[in-house]
């Protein structure tokens, strides 16, 4: 299953809730992820209501934990975390939520991540919001998230550092580093929290799948305004784009030795095609264009073992209107130092080539002690030969040994 959230009035950690629960995650899941936690010593509460949001329904959470000002760094907040019986990829990309919300603060405030004080996002709430969101879509089985362009207001919060601008600069770096698209919001405020923006920086991809859609779930912010202050949650099954798609992304900071186990990984798993292609990127750098054509079903798939095997931050995906394929059929030929398989090309009722396998020909080069060239070159010939007996019965139908090309795989 996949899962589109479309944030039309923004996006934070209570509203990613409100979709997760109105989608099918219980309010009972939401209490075991919180329990399951650990917390320290308070009372802590979960309050799940139906709300109106103009004309539309929705579902509000609530996360309610009485604690003083919250002062906790990086370290603090992965020890709660690691220190909870939660599955271990919940605990781990949660985890990594936080590690890009202490690099945008660093980065904000001037020091490093390890030194930085997490303040609002660094409460029990707002580790609660993360872990749940995180633990909710692996409950729910989503394999992928996606989400919307997002709408940045204008103006100014106040917070534990003073008063800084809208949208406030944590956010913005969070969205920077995962070239998020936005849009302007429609009213000044803070439509897009540093918890939902840290959210989807780690965990979405910002497009719109193609999905079948099972069923939706409705978010509440809290604010009320001029508009439904709502977030959905589309979830579904990915749908293929066409018969065929073709994936792609730039890469210019992998070791290149790495490429070719990528390559076979890749065609181990059903890509029909592997390349890589020698580009130029801004300032000149070098760099490498890796493609994929794989079948519609497939991308998901492929996609996902292009983010996890190689350094790239993301994948284009090209749907493919259709493509014209020569059929093919396999023939062996026999040369003078073994057997070889050749490939045949039909055109239509026309056999128009015969090439032969090379990992054929390498095999008996080795058993031979011959160059791989000898070998090749004798299927060559070979190929040939079978490549225009073909020819002859195909124009000949009648003629002793006679085939078709309807015979072709």
């Amino acid at each position: 299953m996949i899962a589109y959230l479309d944030c039309p009035s923004g996006i934070s950690g209570d509203m990613f809730l409100g979709c997760l629960v109105d989608a099918g995650w219980t309010s009972q899941q939401l209490r075991r992820t919180i329990d399951r936690l650990r917390l320290p010593e308070g009372e802590w509460a979960v309050r799940v209501q139906p709300v109106q949001k103009g004309p539309l329904r929705a579902t509000q959470v609530d996360v309610l934990f009485e604690e003083g000002p919250s002062r906790r760094r990086l370290a603090d907040v992965r020890q709660i975390i690691e220190s909870s019986d939660l599955p271990d990829t919940v605990k781990t990309r949660s985890i990594s939520v936080f590690k890009r919300l202490a690099d945008a603060e660093a980065k904000v405030h001037g020091t490093t991540p390890d030194e930085v004080h997490f303040h609002e996002v660094g409460a029990i709430d707002a580790i609660v919001d993360v872990v749940g969101a995180v633990n909710g879509l692996h409950e729910l089985e989503v394999e992928q998230l996606y989400a919307s362009a997002l709408p940045l207001g204008s103006g100014w919060t106040q917070t534990d550092h003073g008063k800084i601008p809208l949208p406030a600069p944590a956010t913005l770096e969070l969205l920077s580093s995962a070239h998020a698209p936005t849009r302007p919001a429609l009213g000044p405020g803070e439509w897009v929290t540093p918890t939902g923006a840290a959210l989807l920086a780690e965990l979405a991809i910002f497009e719109q799948p193609t999905l079948a859609l099972s069923r939706i779930g409705t978010g509440a912010g809290q604010r009320d305004c001029a508009w439904p202050n709502v977030a959905r949650l589309w979830l579904g099954e990915a749908q293929s784009r066409g018969a065929l798609v073709q994936l792609e992304t730039n890469i210019d900071d992998m070791n290149p030795q790495l490429y070719s186990a990528v390559s076979q990984k890749l065609f181990d798993a059903g890509a029909k095609d592997v390349w890589f292609t020698p580009i130029q990127m801004k300032k000149g750098r070098p760099a490498t264009l890796v493609g994929v054509l794989c079948a519609g079903t497939d991308e998901m798939r492929l996609a996902d073992m292009l983010l996890r095997e190689t350094t790239t931050l993301g994948v284009r995906v090209h749907g493919l209107r259709a493509r014209h394929e020569a059929r093919r059929e396999m023939r062996d030929v026999e040369t003078r130092f073994g057997t070889v398989k050749v490939k045949v090309k039909w055109v239509g009722h026309e056999p128009c080539g015969a090439t032969p396998e090379f990992d054929d020909c390498l095999k008996l080069a080795q058993s031979k002690s011959v160059p791989v060239r000898e070998v090749y070159d004798s299927a060559v010939a070979s190929a040939h030969e079978l490549l225009q007996t073909m020819k002859r019965l195909v124009e000949n139908p009648d003629g002793p040994g006679a085939i078709s090309s309807a015979s072709a795989d």
